[in-house]
């Protein structure tokens, strides 16, 4: 079953070179040796012990312990390959195998407009949504061609995800864009100057209710801006496959 997504308009090699270094050490000795005439000894008289010269004691050096910071945790990540552990091209039975212990899946539907999910979760919270096209069924065999999520502990590798302030994420990506068709259901997204994946969706909530953005008044079907209120967050992010290969 192949899950057709429309790529938004404006949406989204470091070759290894080694360099050999050589050196070469060269190692020179010299000895210059200078003749001397052998002085008398003197003649030790008797009795007369010679004093010993003390050793000094040797002193230890402490030895610095080095601090070991502790590491820093990473978060589950959102790639242009996927959602965590849910990559784009894997089969739904695929992903049950590489999941954590205890991971639930469960049916949503319905869940947006055009697409039922089945959520993943952990604990009681959702990690991410497996999106499929509404009124269809979506099984072990069927190839992941839609990955949701709304859940905070989930971002890019630069540190972008559910719950980021829309300014915060222009100072990794750059100038942001936000806009809402009205044929779309009106769900506003925001994309960014480098955009850091063509399939990598940022959604910003509803442009008819609480819009992120601050659009020209009267609003038209179409509508954009790169103005946005200053509390306007990332509410969702989507990664989508944008190649046949994904429906294998």
């Amino acid at each position: 079953m192949a899950v057709s997504f429309a790529q938004r308009p404006g949406m989204i090699r470091i070759l290894p070179t080694c360099f050999l270094v050589s050196s070469l050490l060269l190692v020179a000795t010299g000895c210059n040796q200078v003749a001397s005439t052998p002085s008398p000894s003197p003649t030790p008289i008797a009795g007369s012990p010679t004093p010993a010269t003390p050793s000094p004691t040797p002193t230890a050096t402490p030895t610095a312990t080095p601090i070991t910071q502790p590491p820093v945790p990473q978060r589950p990540l959102i790639s242009a390959q996927g959602i965590g552990n849910a990559q784009l091209g894997m089969t739904l039975g695929e992903l049950k195998q590489k999941a954590e212990a205890g991971t639930e899946f469960m049916v949503k539907s319905p869940f947006i407009v055009d697409f039922d999910a089945i959520a993943v979760s952990r604990a009681g919270k959702v990690d991410y949504y497996i999106l499929y096209l509404a009124g269809t069924t979506f099984n072990d065999t069927d190839v992941i061609q839609g990955i949701y999520t709304e859940n905070p502990d989930f971002q890019t590798a630069e540190g972008v995800g559910p719950g980021t302030l829309i300014r915060e994420a222009v100072s990794v990506y750059g100038k942001a864009t936000l806009s809402y068709n009205l044929q779309n259901e009106g769900r506003e997204y925001v994309r960014f100057q480098r955009q850091p994946e063509p399939n990598i969706s940022f959604a910003t909530g509803n442009g008819n209710s609480n819009p992120a953005g601050i659009y020209a008044s009267p609003t038209q079907e179409f509508n954009e801006t790169q103005q946005f209120r200053e509390d306007a967050k990332i509410q969702s992010v989507l990664v989508v496959c944008l190649s046949e290969n994904c429906a294998r």
